[in-house]
């Protein structure tokens, strides 16, 4: 895929991810924690043990920082109610489907 492709798929969501990167900030901010490790530690608060590649020392560090994350019942219904809003799903958008 090249870069217009890419850039046809994801400049009509900019604004709705930022709006999400911004919730994610929020959380970040009052964990002392990267906003990578919110949506790590919104997974564990919901009983699931995510499945992260790590082939680096900060990696498994920020692993860890994620991993000692207790998010209120609140803040993830908060964090799920925003990204709901939004209506995104990016999932292997920019993919070719595997058949």
């Amino acid at each position: 895929m090249n870069i217009a492709d890419r850039a046809a798929i994801y400049n009509p969501v900019l604004g709705k991810l930022e709006i999400l990167n911004a919730e994610l900030k929020k959380l970040a901010d009052k964990y002392g924690v990267g906003p990578a490790q919110i949506p790590v530690a919104w997974a564990i608060a919901k009983g699931t043990l995510p499945i992260i590649g790590v082939t680096k020392e900060n990696q498994v560090l920020d692993a860890v920082k994620a991993a000692n994350i207790t998010m209120s019942e609140e803040e993830t219904a908060e964090l799920e109610k925003v990204a709901d809003s939004l209506n995104l799903n990016v999932i292997r958008m920019w993919e070719k489907e595997m058949k």
